[in-house]
């Protein structure tokens, strides 16, 4: 069965992860503590069921790729910019202090000045993946205390690059510290200037390439390759993996094919990143913790607290409004994977004991089972602190106004064929801000260069929806013919944002009933209002009086479309107009 233990190990750990994450849920407690939980009962610290720990952690390599990856596409290097003089500014100086601070409470609880450094390094470094979780959980990604966490967690995995360079000064064997850290640097900002260089070129060619074959399969591996193969490239450049993974990210966000990117990595992301936290709670030793329980948990209140104030002194420095600086400390008040990497590292090197690599890994994992409550009480905190310190609550830079991330558009056109372009053209004419969403890469392509708003992609992934801006936008006119992607778009939409309204068009007259059922507010079948426009007109040339011609037309598109829905009885009933939703009057005017 050797050749079955990579299956048997993750349906051991997807099994755990799945019942750990249901009774989480039942208590009330975020999914992940279940997942943690799931990898403590899995780890070989505690008897009963066991996986194979090494390949739970490959397996969780891969979550962190794909989180960090899907990160950087929904991210985009625009969103980076705009943040990049608060988290630069608070990332830079959340660092140092913490470093200090983590330092001092090192060497308060005896341990010797080098292990104590190596403990306030590990203390300044925050877990993208655990921030990421818990925002996503709570849809606040796009707020902009998620926006600033992220910025600064970018800053955070730059700087392991120094803070590695700086271990050998620790364990007493540099050399020549100064050209090894500038050597590290160096090759660390020639790999990000090649990365985003070469990946800016490359990677929207191949992915056009990949959609107009027209092969999903084809296009979802290309996504997997470049997820892990950046990866894969930072790590050897001497970055970390998952930042490699975040670059690639960020290129892809910047192509046309974002929202599709996103959509076929989602899956992905989510089932290897509950695999992550199993492995974080299969390093969980319960008889160490037992033994060890007083200093953990005063280091792990030591860190909450001190990194907390700390992050928010420095964005408040940065000049970041109190109510989005303390939820952004928050979200960043705990250690992450990189201080295993940092503590593991300092063990090898002889910098600290097997205790005291404990003791952090312990610290660390106390640190993420306490991240959800913490931000769960972020708003009250800051509300607390705004009173306390009578802050007020200035105007927001323009660099963190949640509304200069994207022009609102009012309505979301699905397709750019025929009906789809005479709309855009309306609709351009009397300048109401739109977007396009097409599956065919050229259409994006050529409306990209006439400078308008189209995203490539398929209309019923809630990510594309979501790029092209159906949130917050008033219409959704779907002008495709496939039944099936645009039931589904509607369910989706609806989703995103109940109050929006949704025109159709219906390929077929027994497509009508399956629109209206799946929610649409209007549907209009071509070959009936071609006939009601024709027949209006030939009454308007016998005589008839206009008025007297409109009434016999409404009367006549209701019949059609009762008579529609006899047709199709299991369907519901069709769309009765209403002076809410007008008829369609797709026929030319006399």
């Amino acid at each position: 069965m050797e050749d079955l233990s990579l299956v048997v190990t993750l349906v051991l750990a997807l099994g755990m992860a799945t019942l750990g994450g249901l009774v989480a849920r039942r208590v009330g407690q975020p999914a992940l503590l279940g997942y943690i939980l799931a990898g403590v009962l899995l780890g070989p610290n505690t008897p009963g069921l066991a996986a194979d720990r090494d390949r739970v952690a490959l397996l969780a390599n891969l979550g962190v790729a794909f989180l960090m990856f899907a990160l950087g596409v929904e991210f985009s290097l625009e969103e980076l910019m705009r943040v990049r003089r608060v988290a630069l500014l608070a990332g830079g100086l959340q660092i140092v202090l913490t470093l200090m601070f983590g330092t001092i409470v090192g060497v308060a609880i005896g341990w010797p000045p080098a292990a104590a450094m190596l403990l306030g390094a590990a203390f300044a470094i925050s877990s993208s993946i655990v921030a990421i979780k818990l925002l996503t959980g709570r849809g606040e990604v796009e707020r902009p205390h998620g926006r600033i966490a992220f910025g600064i967690g970018v800053v955070q995995d730059l700087s392991v690059v120094p803070l590695l360079a700086l271990l050998p000064l620790l364990s007493g064997s540099a050399d020549n510290l100064p050209a090894a850290l500038a050597r590290s640097l160096g090759t660390a900002a020639v790999a990000l200037v090649v990365a985003l260089a070469v990946g800016m070129r490359l990677v929207p060619r191949v992915l056009f390439a990949l959609a107009r074959s027209g092969s999903r399969e084809l296009f979802l591996m290309t996504v997997v390759v470049i997820a892990l193969g950046a990866g894969l490239a930072s790590q050897a450049a001497g970055l970390s993996f998952a930042l490699g993974a975040f670059l690639a990210g960020i290129v892809v966000s910047e192509s046309e094919f974002g929202g599709q990117v996103l959509a076929e990595v989602i899956p992905l992301r989510d089932l290897f990143a509950t695999i992550f936290f199993v492995a974080v709670g299969m390093l969980v030793d319960p008889p160490f913790l037992r033994a060890h329980a007083g200093l953990v948990l005063a280091l792990v209140g030591a860190l909450v607290a001190g990194k907390l104030i700390l992050t928010g002194s420095a964005l408040r420095v940065a000049g970041v409004d109190v109510r989005v600086a303390v939820p952004a400390a928050a979200t960043l008040a705990q250690m992450g994977e990189f201080s295993f990497v940092l503590a593991g590292i300092g063990m090898t090197a002889g910098i600290i004991g097997s205790d005291q690599y404990g003791v952090i890994l312990a610290v660390a994992l106390g640190s993420i089972v306490a991240a959800p409550s913490l931000l769960h009480f972020a708003p009250r905190l800051a509300d607390l602190t705004a009173r306390l310190t009578r802050a007020g609550v200035p105007p927001q830079p323009d660099d963190l106004d949640p509304a200069a991330a994207a022009t609102p558009r009012e309505v979301v056109i699905c397709g750019h064929r025929k009906v789809g372009a005479e709309i855009g053209r309306m609709l351009r004419h009397v300048g109401v801000p739109y977007a396009v969403i097409d599956l065919n890469p050229a259409v994006v392509r050529r409306l990209r260069g006439r400078g308008a708003f189209a995203v490539y992609g398929d209309a019923a992934a809630p990510p594309v929806l979501e790029r092209a801006g159906v949130v917050g936008a008033k219409v959704l006119a779907i002008a495709i013919p496939d039944l099936v992607t645009a039931t589904a778009a509607v369910r989706e939409a609806r989703r995103l944002n109940p109050a929006i309204r949704v025109i159709a068009l219906a390929g077929t007259p027994r497509a009508v009933p399956a629109l209206e059922a799946a929610g649409v507010d209007q549907v209009v079948q071509p070959e009936f209002e071609a006939a009601l426009g024709i027949g209006r007109q030939a009454l308007r040339w016998v005589g008839l009086a206009a008025a007297d011609a409109r009434s016999i037309v409404s009367d006549q598109r209701r019949h059609i479309y009762d008579r529609d829905r006899a047709a199709a009885a299991a369907a519901p009933a069709h769309f009765q107009p209403s002076p809410a939703n007008p008829e369609p009057t797709s026929a030319p005017s006399t």
